[in-house]
């Protein structure tokens, strides 16, 4: 995709209108740092800096573009008030800084809305309607109440206030480091990666854009290269599950982005532990989808200056403990053994020794006796362990088959 001059009147999103919006914004807003990865850096081969848009006060970018909508309006609409159809950071983006203003805001989500978001949402005084059982229901009935009741609906991003907010990231992320050459966004809708585009088009120097979409959700890819590649599914990343992409943004991404790169659910599970690990910070899927892209198209982004953008850090804490416990087994730190025993007396004391010479801390054991194909006096044991690598958990499997146990392991998908 090539890039525009500056002035391209096609686009309905200028470098000065980012600039203003900069302005505009900047008193209200979190200017978050973005600092230098060392560690992730020698993991990829790139020079790494993050952008913690996970540190704004509701934990996610959107609070720019939510506010620039919000400081444009007249006195009339924000005394009716403004609505949204929303599940995520937007809502929360939206409640918070109409709260602040003192503008009524009403965000419509799916009955299927953890509760958690829906108190959060309710905690910035928003009045929060569960309605439908899908977005596009939500999408719907935000729109009929617009009519009636003459709020002004702010999209979560196809819309040029929205756009100008956003890219008000890229403004920060250039200035605090002017070497970064690369700039790597998730795409869901389009509104961040549009924005951030604009300020990248507008450099003295060339600097690449690349977004990310989770492989389960590609519909930005899917518009830009003509394919049709299904999107459904349960992704870590829910920020960025978009099925379909914005006019205003697919028109700007088609302009202006140099290439959409794909990730697997795995990858992204991976980033988001790396990021907690390495960087002592949380973010959510969508967050994540930044170094999931490094990791995933190394060649890619070997030997650039690369400028990523954690989003958002709004992730259920059941669901980030899974995450964690999931890239432990991966890595051989947490395994589960199954093996095949007599049940008699001192059959497991003897698997126990070999654990305990090989230093192998269990955990959780799990006898099967009666749902197996073994013989009556057969037992099927799965013993959840512990070790300090995949090297260490290898020798004690080498350990247990000398000794005579029929061992494997039980891996995840």
């Amino acid at each position: 995709m090539a890039s525009l001059p500056v002035s391209d009147p096609a686009l309905p999103v200028s470098i000065d209108d980012v600039r203003v919006a900069h302005a505009r914004i900047a008193p209200s807003i979190v200017r978050t740092p973005t600092l230098i990865s060392r560690t992730l850096s020698e993991l990829t081969g790139a020079t790494v800096y993050l952008k913690f848009e996970n540190l704004q006060f509701t934990a996610a970018y959107k609070e720019r573009g939510a506010l620039n909508t919000l400081l444009q309006l007249s006195d009339e609409a924000r005394a009716k008030g403004v609505i949204a159809a929303s599940a995520g950071n937007h809502a929360q983006g939206l409640a918070y800084h109409a709260n602040r203003l003192g503008v009524p805001a009403t965000i419509v989500m799916p009955r299927n809305t953890p509760t958690v978001k829906v108190t959060q949402t309710q905690a910035h005084r928003a009045d929060v309607i569960l309605e439908g059982d899908t977005f596009d229901a939500a999408y719907a009935h935000a729109r009929l109440l617009e009519s009636e009741r003459g709020f002004t609906f702010v999209h979560p991003f196809d819309d040029p206030r929205i756009i100008a907010g956003q890219g008000t990231v890229a403004v920060e992320m250039l200035e605090d480091h002017p070497d970064i050459d690369t700039l790597v966004v998730p795409i869901g809708g389009g509104g961040l990666i549009s924005g951030m585009a604009t300020v990248a088009r507008a450099a003295a120097r060339p600097i690449e854009v690349v977004g990310v979409q989770a492989e389960l959700y590609p519909s930005m890819y899917n518009r830009i290269n003509a394919t049709q590649l299904a999107c459904a599914g349960d992704t870590l990343a829910e920020g960025i599950a978009v099925k379909e992409p914005g006019g205003i943004t697919a028109q700007m991404v088609a302009r202006l982005v140099d290439e959409i790169v794909l990730v697997s659910e795995r990858s992204l599970e991976e980033s988001v532990s790396l990021l907690l690990q390495i960087e002592k910070t949380v973010v959510e899927g969508a967050g994540a989808a930044g170094l999931a892209a490094l990791l995933a198209h190394p060649d890619r982004f070997r030997g650039r200056t690369v400028g990523a953008v954690l989003c958002g850090g709004n992730i259920d804490t059941r669901l980030l403990a899974n995450v964690l416990l999931r890239d432990l087994a991966r890595s051989g730190r947490l395994a589960r053994l199954r093996l095949q025993l007599q049940d008699q007396p001192g059959a497991l004391y003897g698997v126990m020794r070999v654990f305990d010479r090989e230093r192998v801390n269990i955990i959780e054991i799990y006898h099967q006796r009666v749902f197996t194909t073994l013989p009556a006096k057969g037992l099927i044991t799965d013993i959840e362990c512990e070790a300090r690598d995949r090297a260490h958990l290898d020798r004690l499997i080498v350990a247990l088959r000398e000794a005579g146990y029929e061992v494997r392991p039980v891996d995840l998908a």
